[in-house]
């Protein structure tokens, strides 16, 4: 497989991908992060760019992210939202753990909405959902299911109440 060669091929498999705990806000439309590649106190920066960055981009396919590697004496990431606003955060001499959950905290979205968010998506995608707030009103609706007994009388053979009649009719 091509997609395995290099450094720390495991970067690009799809559960790495998808195991990335950083979602942003809605708001930020760039992440850009400046380090060097050079000088103990960019080492945490480096370490974030090679391990991270990947999945930050995974899991925030509209957002726009940009390396800018060798132009700044100091590491730091700068968010840029909708409305014109910015936001600088210092990355100085910070371990890539200490930087992901310092990012998590200022700008990631909260468990919470990740999670109602992951449950809407999965009750939107969902096909056998029916009812008050999902795309089809009733089962009846679907191809080949048995149509509404308010609109197509059931047969008798398919009714509990003549099953169970008929039974005590044998006995």
């Amino acid at each position: 497989m091509p997609f395995m060669i290099g450094r720390a091929p495991i970067r690009r498999t799809l559960k790495y991908l998808n195991a990335g705990k950083l979602i942003l806000k809605d708001e930020i439309q760039i992440f850009s992060i400046n380090y060097n590649t050079h000088g103990v106190h960019h080492k945490g920066a480096m370490d974030f760019v090679f391990w991270n960055l990947s999945q930050i981009q995974y899991k925030n396919p509209n957002v726009q992210i940009i390396t800018f590697k060798n132009m700044t004496p100091t590491p730091f990431i700068k968010c840029y939202y909708e409305n014109g606003n910015t936001m600088l955060i210092d990355v100085d001499s910070k371990s890539k753990e200490e930087i992901l959950s310092h990012l998590q905290k200022v700008i990631g979205k909260s468990l919470k909405v990740q999670q109602k968010e992951r449950e809407a998506e999965e009750k939107k995608d969902n096909p056998a959902n029916f009812g008050v707030g999902c795309p089809r009103s009733c089962m009846c609706v679907i191809p080949g299911q048995v149509p509404c007994p308010s609109i197509v009388p059931l047969p008798y053979h398919m009714r509990g109440k003549y099953n169970k009649q008929k039974a005590l009719e044998e006995k």
